[in-house]
């Protein structure tokens, strides 16, 4: 019997902040133990909104980590949304804080009109089979101004990873595409979403300091799932739909090579080349 096929995976907005809120407070004890952080050379909300996305489509594959990778850290799949939306959340903590009630206004005017423009732009392409239609959907579903945020993040994420393919073919352009990922947090900051009652305040550290170990603990878990993926369905060769790579440019290509301090999701973190899958580095599976 073959094998279900699963769906290429499309960029999804974030979550509500308290949903992000309690994934942080979830890994935060994890983040003392990061010794060394990754670099982020990589727009964080765009890479958080890219993992919220393949989280679903690589836990469809589940059950064949367990049976066919048996030395897979199973945990890394496990815990993939929290540390998503954990780093996510830490982002926000570090972001400056809003222009208070004053500016709240003309950063939601702002916010609706560019939402409208991307989603009309993002439903256009859709109908022509360029971007996933019920993401966008999913995106046109947001109501209230949390959602308008959160849709700003996914949207930047959405034509980002489609760029090189819907340039010519859109009234959009790539300023729009960058302005939509930084107004989107910015907006959740001015709206308070880093205030969430009944949940512990984060512990006094370095806001910048406190985001790359977050990031670090997404990209480890997220990289590991990459490379089980790639084992898993490197017959069918759509490992990377279903998980694309957090540090690809415009258009979904990667990085350009990394300076000698820089690091890309295949080489971050202590564990990348450690994954107990019986692969070495660049090693594919027999077909």
């Amino acid at each position: 019997m073959a094998r279900p096929t699963p769906k290429k995976s499309a960029p999804a907005r974030p979550s509500a902040p308290n949903e992000a809120a309690e994934a942080f407070a979830l890994i935060e004890p994890e983040l003392e133990r990061i010794e060394k952080a990754v670099p982020i050379n990589v727009d964080i909300p765009r890479a958080v909104a890219v993992a919220v996305g393949a989280v679903p489509h690589l836990k469809a594959l589940r059950a064949r980590f367990v049976d066919e990778l048996p030395r897979f850290p199973i945990d890394a799949l496990d815990r993939l949304m929290s540390y998503a939306l954990g780093a996510w959340y830490a982002h926000l903590l570090a972001l400056p804080a809003g222009a208070g009630q004053d500016g709240l206004k003309p950063l939601l005017d702002e916010a609706s009109a560019l939402r409208a423009d991307l989603l009309v732009a993002a439903e256009a392409l859709a109908h022509k089979g360029f971007v996933d239609a019920g993401r966008v959907a999913e995106i046109r579903s947001g109501k209230g101004h949390l959602d308008t945020a959160n849709d700003l993040v996914a949207l930047a994420a959405l034509f980002g990873e489609s760029w090189d393919a819907v340039k010519n073919r859109t009234t959009v352009e790539w300023p729009d595409v960058e302005r939509a990922s930084k107004l989107g947090p910015d907006l959740l900051v001015a709206l308070g979403a880093r205030n969430q009652p009944g949940l512990p305040a984060p512990k006094a550290a370095d806001p910048a300091d406190r985001r790359a170990r977050a990031f670090t603990l997404l990209v480890r878990a997220y990289d590991q799932c990459r490379r089980g993926v790639t084992y898993l369905r490197w017959a069918e060769g759509d490992h990377d739909a279903i998980a694309p790579s957090l540090f690809a440019t415009r258009g979904g290509a990667r990085r350009a090579a990394p300076a000698k301090d820089e690091t890309t999701d295949e080489e971050a973190g202590e564990t990348t080349g450690e994954s107990g899958m019986g692969l070495g580095d660049g090693e594919a599976p027999d077909e």
